[in-house]
């Protein structure tokens, strides 16, 4: 018997040896993966949630801008002064929302990568 208890004792620490790296290493993979499909997912969720926000913020500022294009359009050439004043107000309102979509277009046009929603337009033109 003792000649059999030396190397069956050289022969588990041999399996030891590998079979330990082998079991972590594989671990280690498997919860890695779980990581980083946790990951993907939550930038996706977020990666939605943030191209939501940023089409929602798209329309209103559209909706901004036709309001205030067709007041501006409707009293521009008024007889009455305040009307023209209205029409003015409305001009400059627009103008200003026009620069800011432009610039919010601008600065979120990663999201869409080259193809913007049919809904949104890539650019508002300013009111001359």
């Amino acid at each position: 018997m003792k000649k059999y208890t030396a190397p069956l004792m050289a022969l588990g620490v041999v399996v030891l040896l590998v079979a330990i790296p082998v079991v972590t290493a594989l671990s280690s993979r498997w919860f890695e993966n779980k990581v980083d499909y946790a990951e993907r997912k939550i930038d996706e969720r977020t990666r939605y949630e943030l191209l939501k926000q940023v089409e929602d913020t798209c329309r209103a500022m559209v909706v901004n801008y036709t309001a205030d294009k067709l007041t501006y359009e409707q009293y521009r050439d008024s007889n009455v002064t305040e009307q023209r004043n209205w029409a003015a107000q409305a001009k400059m309102r627009a103008n200003r929302t026009a620069a800011s979509y432009n610039e919010y277009i601008m600065k979120n046009s990663f999201l869409w990568e080259n193809s913007v929603p049919d809904d949104i337009a890539e650019e508002l033109a300013y009111l001359e």
